[in-house]
């Protein structure tokens, strides 16, 4: 059985789960609205950047579960080039 290669992630990169979280984190700071405007705009370009971290996993996710759905589970997973 051959091993599947998955795409590495940079170090800089959080996984789906640790960047929900510290959007949840962003999200609850801003709410409280006792930051600065430069920290809320620098907390905002953030949040920005663990969205689109989010939509990106779970595009992948949904892509992997459309090709196993297509081929019935039996297929082997190929990795996909984001258009990104």
């Amino acid at each position: 059985m051959a091993a599947r290669k998955t795409p590495r992630k940079s170090a800089e990169e959080p996984d789906f789960e640790t960047a929900l979280a510290e959007l949840e984190q962003l999200v609850e700071r801003m709410e409280k609205g006792e930051l600065s405007l430069e920290d809320s705009l620098r907390d905002f370009e953030r949040g920005v950047e663990l969205t689109r971290l989010c939509q990106q996993a779970l595009k992948a996710a949904e892509q992997k579960i459309q090709i196993l759905s297509k081929d019935g589970g039996e297929g082997e997973l190929t990795p996909f080039e984001d258009e990104d």
